[in-house]
């Protein structure tokens, strides 16, 4: 039965009304409404309506026949809204809000300004002359490039008698080639640009050349997004291309004004930098009742003077709106970007780069580490970034000359991959990867262009991002997916093997995949979950919220069960001859790590595999530090055995007293630690919107 009756109708009408033909004004907010309690018989008898609020609710789109002829004013917020085309049934809608649909983007809001004639406000900001400028200007530019498509590719296919599958043929034939080859504006409306561009080439055809359009044409489209599954530049460049350098400037000015706010790189400055009033050396800690060998004692005290850290900076540069207030800004994932034969930014008294890519909240900040500048800040208004990944790609410049370039992924809770060109300031490109929001994103090692995506859908998809052209023209494709049976947090490529299997710490356990491409399968269940110490079936597994490797053998995962890290051998757990999928394996426990007693999940660790170090950071803002050199070697024997006693931490790095306007944070948890390859910089992401970075000293 609806949740929506004729006597609810009149309670919600502002104000309370005896009749649905006099209410002007409606609020349907917060009901947990779905698309199904819009019954287009009961909603067409308003036929007065003016003013609809249906925000707060569960909408994924809108029946397209309300019929609510008189419909002004709008408002979507907070649904899960994954179209906008049905709102065309609206004509005289003048104001339109729909913030807080994490599925809807950009390429959205250019829909309805095309659709609706007489929208002037949209997410409560004026777009009468950005709307303008789409419905002329940008119609007409693509009209223009549709029309000399079909003369020059297709004008003499059609013979002057033709036959219905004729004429189907070649309709079928333009469409798709038109909507691949015809290109206007930035990347990031391909989307848009595609569907404008269909739009068009049916009118042409109908009215032009007298093709009646069939009645399959959307099923027709489907089919061809289904063959791609991913957001990708067409293949022929653009007629206006702007200088890489001047992109900001060029949309403002020739394409789509007022959207560059939304896709460029911008020079940024931290809100705050903190320095802390006492600097406490951090020394080794082990724990009472952990009784330690001269030897292993002797280890630990060389160790520490080797690991000895200080804090270096403090940064707030990823808060909301830039405000200095913003302390809730969780800050979730960041990396070191990779060091270029030439024009990287390095110290050379290091091998590695001192460039770190940190995400949270709605940016991504790339950071000098060791002066503490913001270099550059990428903003998306509407998004939550989870993760951040680098990958070096060989592109072709405009002297068609090769020279590789650093390429930035990032992701969130939309779904959606942001590419990022960060030497030339420019986002080219996005991959509508996923309709839930994507946990953690990583590039193979091998495979310069393949990108692991995996989401709260259950399910890691595999990527081929392409090669960006000079005029940063790409394509991107999907190459398999494998199925999880619960929701993927982090990932990790086999070392020995990165083109063949994966491993994944999901919700209810560790699980591996065969990922190599040659089998045709391209769609896959897992391969082995990993049964841990405590864990006597699948219905006892925990969740694995950490997972990196120490070395090639070497996994370290942790668990949510209290202080629980295990480091243990993939050799030795996974059986690559057994046969058949979905297997239980017992993982072959190398030893159990002293950490937190804490049960908060989502702390993760990382690795450093050159030096064989590992960190992770607790729910008191602290970073324990473990050094493993000296227990490798022994494990990776054919008689290695597991350590007996936990391991201590090597040194713990603790919060220092540190105040911002006066006052000190509080409930500081430690989301994420990495260190640079090289160990010289740790960088430290917590929940209160503070990057701390630490270096050795």
């Amino acid at each position: 039965m609806s949740k929506i009756t004729t006597e609810l109708l009149l309670e919600r009408a502002v104000p309370r009304s005896t009749r649905l033909r006099k209410i002007e004004t409606l609020n349907l907010s917060k009901l947990q409404l779905k698309t199904g309690d819009l019954d287009p018989r009961l909603f067409s008898r308003l036929r007065h309506l003016q003013k609809l609020d249906l925000s707060d609710n569960l909408l994924d789109k809108f029946p397209n026949s309300l019929t609510l002829p008189d419909l002004r004013v709008l408002n979507c917020n907070n649904n899960k809204l994954e179209d906008v085309t049905a709102l065309k049934q609206f004509p005289l809608l003048e104001e339109l809000t729909y913030e807080n649909n994490v599925y809807l983007t950009l390429n959205d809001d250019y829909k309805v300004m095309f659709l609706l004639q007489n929208l002037r406000l949209l997410n409560g900001k004026d777009i009468t002359k950005l709307a303008n400028h789409v419905r002329r200007v940008n119609s007409n530019k693509l009209t223009s490039k549709v029309t000399a498509h079909w003369k020059k590719f297709f004008s003499d296919q059609l013979p002057e008698k033709y036959t219905a599958e004729q004429v189907k043929s070649i309709k079928k034939k333009f469409l798709k080639s038109v909507q691949t080859n015809v290109v206007y504006g930035p990347s990031s409306l391909s989307e848009f640009t595609r569907w404008r561009v269909k739009m068009i080439a049916e009118e042409f055809l109908a009215n032009s050349l007298g093709l009646e359009l069939n009645s399959d044409t959307e099923s027709e489209e489907k089919t061809d997004e289904n063959e791609e599954e991913s957001t990708e530049s067409p293949r022929e460049a653009a007629e206006e291309v702007a200088p890489v350098g001047d992109f900001s400037s060029y949309i403002s000015n020739v394409l789509f004004p007022g959207i560059q706010q939304l896709l460029s790189v911008h020079i940024y400055d931290p809100l705050v930098t903190v320095t802390p009033s006492k600097r406490k050396r951090n020394r080794s800690k082990s724990s009472p009742g952990n009784k330690r060998s001269k030897t292993q004692a002797n280890t630990e005290e060389e160790a520490e003077e080797d690991v000895s850290a200080e804090p270096l900076h403090f940064l707030q540069c990823h808060s909301k709106g830039n405000s200095r207030e913003d302390f809730k800004t969780q800050l979730w994932s960041c990396v070191f970007e990779p060091v270029l034969d030439s024009g990287a930014r390095k110290d050379p008294i290091v091998s590695s780069s001192r460039t770190v890519a940190t995400c949270g909240g709605e940016s991504v900040c790339l950071i000098d580490c060791e002066t503490g500048t913001v270099l550059k800040k990428y903003k998306v208004a509407t998004e939550e970034f989870f993760s951040v990944a680098w990958t070096t790609l060989t592109m072709v410049i405009s002297d068609s000359r090769k020279k590789a370039h650093n390429i930035l992924a990032a992701a969130g809770r939309r779904g959606i991959v942001k590419l990022i060109h960060v030497a030339a300031d420019f986002c080219y490109g996005e991959i509508k990867a996923h309709k839930k929001p994507i946990a953690t994103v990583c590039f193979s090692p091998t495979q310069e262009t393949h990108l692991f995506t995996a989401s709260y859908d259950k399910r890691i998809v595999l990527w081929d991002i392409g090669i960006p052209d000079c005029d940063y023209n790409f394509k991107a494709s999907q190459l398999l997916v494998l199925e999880t049976a619960s929701i993927p947090l982090r990932i990790a490529l086999v070392p020995t093997c990165p083109e063949q299997y994966l491993l994944a710490g999901c919700e209810d356990g560790c699980f591996a995949w065969n990922i190599k491409l040659d089998k045709g399968q391209k769609s896959r269940p897992f391969e082995a979950i990993f049964q841990f110490p405590g864990e006597e079936s699948l219905t006892t597994s925990h969740r694995v919220d950490g997972l990196a490797f120490l070395n090639d053998d070497v996994v370290v995962s942790k668990s949510s069960k209290p202080g629980c890290i295990y480091l243990w051998s993939w050799s030795k757990s996974f059986d690559a001859k057994g046969k058949g999928c979905q297997r239980t394996m017992s993982a072959v426990i190398l030893a159990e790590l002293e950490w937190s007693t804490t049960d908060m999940s989502y702390l993760t660790l990382s690795t450093c595999p050159a030096k064989e170090y590992m960190f992770c950071g607790d729910e008191k803002g602290s970073v324990w530090m473990y050094n493993l050199s000296t227990y490798t070697t022994s494990w990776g024997s054919s008689k290695g055995k597991r350590s007996e006693q936990r391991i201590s931490p090597t040194q713990i790095l603790t919060w220092p007293e540190l105040r911002v306007n006066g006052e000190q944070p509080h409930e500081i948890l430690v989301n994420n630690v990495v260190a640079d390859p090289a160990f010289t910089y740790l960088v430290v992401l917590t929940s209160v919107n503070i990057t701390a970075i630490w270096k050795k000293s």
